[in-house]
């Protein structure tokens, strides 16, 4: 009975399910350093199942193919197929959309990278399976670091504050702070007995909207225009 349990065909399996677990795991320890939706057990869930739903087409019905090999006809690519397509509706969870701007893109993404990872570690392709995994590990590791850089370069942003009077600076010092602005820059004119000009260089901190700083700026009975320039 042991025998026919554990058998080699059983380690081969027990092998390739152990494999997913580690590359899909690693995978999900990066989304889960980043305090994603969906992290380490996700994707581990993920890759494992799909490694599980390949094994199983490729020798779950085989015992029915060779007890009748002239009635079963069997697509080993069949429940692979319904593996990549099913795996959208659990990325598509991890998307949020938050008026223009969206967020889970890479997360559902790397879910199902990890699905097909699964697969192809449950066909027996380890090679590619590992190649893989450094390729995806390099692509959220390094290139967001990149990403992170280019998107600081672009949220430097020059405005242009009109004030009716002066001493209201300190209440737009006062929402930048706020909304976590860092003030690069700052040259101030003074137009009038009591109105001015701020010309300000600023970078936006992560998810903070030009549009809600700009109405709360316009709240202020001082501010009377302000605009990018």
């Amino acid at each position: 009975m042991f025998d026919t349990i554990f058998s080699e065909l059983f380690a081969t399996m027990a092998m390739r399910i152990f494999l997913a677990f580690i590359l899909s795991g690693v995978i999900g320890f990066e989304r889960e350093m980043n305090k994603h939706s969906a992290g380490f057990r996700t994707h581990i869930l993920v890759g494992v199942s799909s490694c599980l739903m390949m094994m199983m087409s490729l020798y779950g019905f085989q015992e029915y193919v060779e007890a009748y090999p002239d009635y079963v006809r069997f697509d080993p690519a069949r429940i692979p197929s319904y593996v990549i397509s099913g795996i959208g509706f659990l990325g598509a969870g991890t998307i949020i959309v938050n008026g223009m701007t969206v967020r889970g893109l890479t997360t559902a993404a790397s879910i199902w990278a990890v699905a097909g990872l699964g697969l192809v570690i449950g066909i027996g392709m380890y090679e590619m399976a590992i190649l893989t995994t450094l390729i995806i590990l390099l692509s959220l590791i390094l290139l967001n670091n990149f990403n992170r850089f280019i998107i600081r370069a672009q949220t430097l942003v020059k405005l242009e504050v009109k004030l009716n009077d002066i001493t209201g600076i300190e209440n737009i010092f006062s929402k930048f702070n706020q909304f976590n602005i860092v003030v690069k820059h700052v040259d101030i004119q003074t137009v009038a007995e009591m109105e001015a000009k701020l010309t300000t260089e600023v970078e936006f901190g992560k998810g903070t909207k030009m549009n809600d700083v700009f109405y709360q700026l316009l709240k202020l009975d001082e501010v009377v225009q302000v605009k990018e320039l």
